[in-house]
């Protein structure tokens, strides 16, 4: 008479899977029997013991059962017939014994790779189908079974390090004490992380590996090193483990749980892993390490690398910082203590709320911060740290209690999930009849009881979770977890940053991934990475807030790189959210300010100053502020960098302005200018004091600087340079009296030049501003500095009409002597006061027009100063008008282009001068925020939102309306300046050409077209 199959004896109250379609079943069973045959010997008697266990109930339902939920475990047990049929005869254990002595068989005598491989695999699914019948006939309890599936891998693991170690010696890399069993001695091993490490493994589980070698206890045949080759052998390791033959695969391996993945082999010196892990571990790494164990090779060097990371895992003292970045780890998840809104179609069991990693990290929190005083913490298993954790009063019994419980379902359920495909998923299907397979294949007859079941376990974990350390505020968001740790993309995290508004949610976690790993300087810190880990939420929050999260995302990562270190930046953004909140809009609206803060993040401080968002200052008020912070000067260097900081802070100050519509481009001009202005006032005395340390004063000498261009009209823009003139007086031909004197020319040459270098030499706060003095009398090849005659002379008779026309703009800005600032001002009266030829001003001024559209020309609205009817036409014709008639009307001698063109409609010198005057404003407001935001050219289409809305301001139009509708406006503006320009300029030129009024030869400087 056969004896009763072990597998009958189940674990009371264990539920059997349901049999949900019987004629499946019947077919199952039908090729099973088929497969059998007509066996001999210990065949027979398994054949007769399985024939047996069909014709009883219990077994019978255990067979069809598994036909029915398991495609996979139906396909092993056809395949491995004989080993269902003596697993049914012996029980688990014995058929697992048998098992395992094959693989260490495999382990000892080895074989070419082809015979390992397949080898491996054929044990391996006779040990899926041992392990998955013991688990489903309720034989084993979770802890065997997890034990046995973690038993496989580390088997599998041993004999393919035994054969990759011989094939090693082979090739005549390392020598081998032991080669039947070369792994103990080799100085190679490998560590079982997570699951593996606590023996915990799921039924279709990857394992987690860490791969080490101890140099002192490798032995090389030669001289080479050893990192290439065990790195070659790690990743043939990972060959044999995962790749997918005939006969199946062994399990999947993942070797990224290392120590910075992305930029280190697969093998590491234990060494190079303990300065990783010293220097940038993160707490999430502590908490792995917690189950880290030696699974293959050399098992003393594997537990001397452990004992020595026993400090980096088990801190004996926590700083308050320390602590909380532990509760970071839990407090990234967003717990809930009511479950509301836990849904089971698609819920995951591992990663979901109220999953297995809540308990997980339940456990692994109190154990990083207790476990470094109290050693009975250090348990390995889930399980066993509970108990640890009630018997160290950490956790309350009947709360452990309820965890464990729920955690025997949960992890029972995700091995039923498994069965069916043998895919790695912790997902309840969404289909209903999906769903109602998996609660048969679980043993429920009702799907709704099943749910019933499933959703109080897991309302029970999350408010378990969400109590542990509730006095602590979440780091997750209102749309969901932010969740950075481990390897994998937490699939609720991918969720809450698509719903933020980000297209690519998994780079932006790989990258957040990268910073926590110190791949950046401002993150090499643990104190940096702690405060990054707080104001996460809010940093990724506010720039899904901006029009394009993802490009805004990028944006901050490049400050990021550029910053020096981390700690003070962010912990101005953890103490101050207005911060983030404006760098977020800098990053999605403004590249160009975006690129500013990355060069110098020390601007944010301003914003902190409690004026920053009040009315920007007036010149009187800047000079006197430049004054106050120069007066802490150390020394000339000193000086140079205090001028650079303050104007950064300045100049940041109205683009933040600019960009949050406190004020617009046309407005923030003479501020600007201002800025300028007071820099260029403050340094030129100071200038003068360095130069006369060496060189001394010049007797009766005086010096003064002219401004031109968008400086001299204060029209400046955030990225303008400085158009200078630097002009000098001095008598006679007397030297210097300092210790090294120069003459007169010399002297103010060398003086122009370190004057020209206080402005525009970049130290370590950075430039000014670039200079340019090509609007000097002959241009490049004149003097850097020119005698105030000379420029006197010069521009009554040798100046081209460009020249003048530039002189439109000149203002004096600073000078050594009040006088010379006078006799300068009175010579650029007295040259633009000089009546001209009305006809030769207007051809040469076209002709000019003409040869920029040449070098310059564009028909795109958005380049406001060289498309027509653009920047250029308005003020070339401001320019003419003054130049023609100034000498009659000297009350239109003002610089600003808009106010110029004003006044001459107003004098009734052209038709429609307000609405010109318009046009400048709006195309400087333009041009203004675009120098502001964008570098490069303008493309509407691919513009952040938040920079369309701007210039929608700036267009005066609704917020809403579209880079399309800005343009028309432009378009409309640029038509209208282009028809008066052709109206007092081209047409009036080409009718004096015509008439032969004037020399229309006459050839404007090359200087001028480069300038322009």
């Amino acid at each position: 008479m056969t004896a009763a199959s072990p597998l009958l004896d189940a674990a009371p109250g264990h539920r059997l899977p349901v049999v949900a379609d019987p004629d499946r079943a019947a077919i199952a069973r039908e090729r099973i029997l088929e497969r059998l045959g007509e066996a001999q010997g210990d065949a027979a008697d398994d054949l007769a013991a399985f024939r047996a266990f069909l014709e009883d109930p219990t077994g019978r339902r255990l067979i069809d059962g598994m036909a029915c939920g398991s495609a996979y475990l139906t396909q092993l047990a056809v395949i491995e017939a004989p080993v269902l049929a003596r697993t049914v005869r012996l029980g688990p254990v014995a058929a697992f014994d048998e098992i395992r002595a094959g693989f260490e068989a495999l382990k000892r005598q080895g074989g070419t790779e082809a015979q390992v491989m397949a080898e491996l695999r054929r044990l391996k699914r006779r040990a899926a189908l041992v392990i998955g019948l013991a688990d489903l006939a309720g034989i084993w309890s979770l802890a065997e079974v997890t034990g046995a599936v973690s038993d496989t891998a580390e088997a599998a693991l041993q004999a393919a390090f035994a054969h990759l170690l011989r094939d090693a010696a082979r090739r005549g890399e390392v020598r081998l004490d032991n080669p039947e069993d070369p792994g103990p001695t080799s100085g190679l091993f490998a560590l079982g992380m997570g699951k593996f490490g606590a023996c915990e493994l799921n039924y279709s589980s990857d394992i987690d590996l860490i791969v080490l070698y101890e140099p002192e206890r490798v032995q090389m045949a030669d001289d080479r090193h050893p990192q290439p080759v065990f790195t070659r052998i790690a990743r043939d390791l990972v060959k044999l483990m995962e790749a997918r033959t005939a006969e199946g695969y062994v399990f999947r391996t993942d070797l990224r749980l290392r120590p910075d993945p992305a930029s280190t082999p697969l093998a590491l010196s234990a060494e190079a892993a303990e300065v990783y892990y010293e220097s940038v571990g993160q707490n999430w790494e502590r908490a792995a390490m917690i189950k880290a164990r030696v699974v293959a090779g050399d098992e003393t060097a594997g537990q001397l690398f452990l004992k020595r990371l026993t400090p980096f895992v088990w801190r004996k003292s926590l700083d308050f910082y320390a602590i909380a970045d532990i509760h970071s780890i839990k407090r990234q998840i967003n717990a809930h203590r009511s479950g509301d809104g836990l849904d089971l179609p698609g819920h995951n069991l591992k990663l979901g709320r109220g999953g297995i990693r809540e308990i997980e990290f339940f456990c692994q929190t109190q154990q990083l911060i207790f476990g470094g005083r109290s050693p009975a913490l250090r348990a390995r298993a889930t399980e066993a740290a509970l108990d640890a954790l009630v018997a160290e009063q950490r956790v309350e019994a009947p709360v452990a209690a309820r965890l464990k419980t729920a955690y025997r379902l949960l992890r029972t359920i995700e091995h039923r999930l498994q069965m069916v495909d043998d895919a790695q998923t912790h997902s309840l299907p969404k289909d209903e009849a999906a769903f109602a397979r998996v609660a048969a294949f679980s043993g429920f007859e009702d799907p709704a009881e099943f749910g019933r079941v499933l959703l109080d376990t897991l309302k029970g974990v999350e408010k378990a979770y969400a109590e542990l350390f509730d006095d602590a505020p979440g780091l997750g968001t209102a749309e969901g977890n932010l969740v950075f740790t481990g390897t994998e993309d937490d699939p609720d995290t991918i969720e809450t940053l698509e719903r933020m508004g980000y297209r690519e949610p998994s780079r932006v976690v790989a990258r957040v991934r990268e910073w926590h790993r110190g791949r950046v300087r401002a993150t090499r810190s643990g104190r940096a990475r702690q405060i990054l880990t707080e104001i996460m939420p809010e940093l990724l929050s506010r720039l899904g807030g901006t029009g394009d999260p993802d490009a805004a995302f990028m944006r901050f990562d490049a400050f990021l790189g550029e910053l020096p270190s981390g700690v003070q930046i962010f912990a101005l953004f953890h103490s101050n959210p207005e911060l983030l909140e404006l760098v977020a809009e800098a990053m999605g609206t403004a590249p160009k300010l975006s690129e500013q803060l990355a060069r110098r993040p020390s601007l944010l401080e301003a914003v902190l100053d409690p004026d920053f968002f009040s009315e920007l200052a007036t010149p009187e008020a800047l000079a006197a502020d430049l004054e106050r912070v120069l007066s802490r000067a150390i020394d000339y260097e000193d000086t140079l960098d205090l001028t650079r900081r303050w104007a950064g802070e300045r100049k940041f100050q109205v683009g933040v302005h600019i960009l949050r519509g406190l004020t617009d481009a046309d407005a923030a001009a003479p501020v600007l200018t201002a800025i300028a202005d007071a820099v260029i006032g403050a340094l030129l005395p100071r200038v003068l004091d360095e130069f006369a340390q060496a060189h001394g004063r010049m007797p009766g000498g005086r010096i003064a600087i002219l401004a031109q261009g968008r400086l001299g009209s204060r029209e400046m823009s955030i990225d303008s340079d400085l158009d200078l003139v630097i002009v000098y007086d001095a008598s006679g031909e007397a030297g210097s009296d300092g210790s090294r004197p120069l003459g007169p020319s010399h002297y103010y040459a060398r003086l122009a030049q370190r004057f020209i270098s206080a402005i525009s030499a970049l130290t370590g706060e950075g430039r000014l501003y670039e200079i340019d003095t090509r609007l000097r009398p002959s241009g490049s090849s004149g003097p850097v500095a020119s005698h105030l005659d000379a420029f006197r002379r010069y521009h009554r008779e040798d100046a081209w009409t460009w020249e003048h026309m530039a002189l439109t703009r000149a203002r004096v800005v600073a000078a050594s002597d009040d006088s010379l600032t006078q006799d300068l001002n009175q010579v650029v009266r007295e040259v633009l006061l000089t009546p001209r030829d009305a006809d030769r001003v207007v051809v040469e001024v076209a002709d000019m027009r003409r040869r920029i559209a040449q070098e310059h020309g564009t028909e795109d609205c958005w380049q406001v100063k060289h498309v027509r009817g653009g920047l250029v036409d308005l003020e070339f014709l401001a320019q003419q008008l003054q130049l023609i008639h100034g000498p009659d009307m000297p009350g239109l001698l003002l610089g600003d282009t808009a106010l110029v063109l004003a006044r001459a409609g107003e004098l009734g010198l052209i038709e429609d001068g307000a609405m010109l005057a318009d046009a400048v404003r709006l195309q400087r407001r333009m041009l203004g925020l675009l120098r502001l935001t964008v570098t490069g050219r303008f493309d509407g289409r691919t513009a952040p939102p938040g920079l369309i809305a701007a210039l929608a301001r700036a267009a005066r139009l609704d917020e809403g309306a579209d880079s399309e509708a800005i343009g028309d406006v432009l378009r409309s503006c640029q038509a209208r300046v282009h028809a008066h320009f052709d109206r007092y300029v081209t047409d009036v030129a080409a009718r004096v050409k015509a008439e032969g009024a004037a020399d229309a030869g006459a050839d404007p400087k090359t200087a001028m077209e480069t300038k322009r």
